[in-house]
């Protein structure tokens, strides 16, 4: 059969993204046929988290499932999913520093955050050293503008937030972020000074996840969540913004078991102290 004949066949999993709207198809009838494919005159159908080649597509593959009244809905929902998407590249190609000013206002009207992370500390807790080897690495990685300077600066004053209104802060720490080495020694001797000083602040919780501790939740990859209003999560390559309350709700019921999983208080203090401890003395 042709390449652009070839149908793909898709687990029922990947497809609810486009096709829950769809009112009345089930899953067989959801699944891309050869004749669907045909008849759309697809040149190639992505099943990755359900993906059409062209836009233009869609409508006929609409017709062709007899799902026409649903066209416009699924339009805006691919739109919407491509609004999720941001890469990196393109996201930062103006510089650390308009990534960090950008998100100030989303900031400004939070509440309650809600933050995890597994691997480096979260923003909102960096020194600005620990920031400036953050911003270094990516710049290398991603190949990006150098504005470290400024983006520091930026992210400085984007931590005000900690310090005025009435928002809360919950922080859950897995205890690795305690030892992944970020810049020298003296980096993270002075990051790890900053989280014990932000930890007495009294609208902020902070928990740390032991690594031999007892866990309530598997859930891979750190995210943020932004009242009810959305969740931030990043990646390798890209960040996706997740604005739809079912998703905001999973990673909201996440979130209450990591923070079952963590320890509090002295506990924390005691493995923030065992891990500057470890810190092997300056050349």
């Amino acid at each position: 059969m042709p390449e652009g004949d070839r149908a793909t066949v898709c687990t029922p999993s990947v497809w609810p993204v486009i096709t829950r709207p769809v009112t009345g198809l089930s899953p067989i009838s959801v699944y891309l046929s050869h004749g669907i494919m045909l008849r759309c005159r697809a040149a190639r159908v992505r099943c990755a988290y359900v993906f059409i080649h062209r836009c233009a597509t869609l409508p006929a593959w609409c017709q062709a499932c007899g799902a026409e009244s649903q066209i416009l809905d699924l339009i805006a929902t691919m739109r919407a999913i491509e609004s999720m998407y941001n890469e990196w590249q393109r996201h930062l190609r103006a510089g650390h520093k308009h990534v960090q000013a950008s998100s100030v206002p989303l900031y400004e009207r939070t509440k309650l955050f809600r933050v995890y992370e597994n691997t480096v500390m979260p923003g909102l807790l960096h020194t600005a050293e620990y920031t400036a080897a953050i911003f270094r690495f990516w710049n290398e990685f991603l190949d990006l503008p150098g504005d470290v300077d400024d983006a520091i600066a930026a992210r400085m004053e984007r931590q005000q937030v900690l310090y005025a209104g009435a928002r809360r802060f919950a922080f859950v720490l897995e205890e690795q972020t305690l030892r992944t080495r970020v810049g020298d020694t003296g980096v993270m001797r002075g990051q790890l000074d900053r989280v014990l000083a932000v930890m007495s602040l009294p609208r902020v919780s902070l928990g740390i996840i032991p690594a031999s501790g007892e866990r309530h939740c598997l859930t891979q990859g750190s995210f943020w969540i932004f009242d009810e209003e959305r969740v931030h999560v990043e990646g390798t390559s890209a960040g996706l913004d997740i604005t739809q309350p079912r998703e905001i709700a999973m990673h909201v019921k996440a979130f209450t078991l990591l923070r079952q999983s963590a320890v509090y208080g002295q506990a924390v203090r005691e493995l923030i102290h065992r891990a500057l401890a470890e810190l092997p003395d300056p050349a």
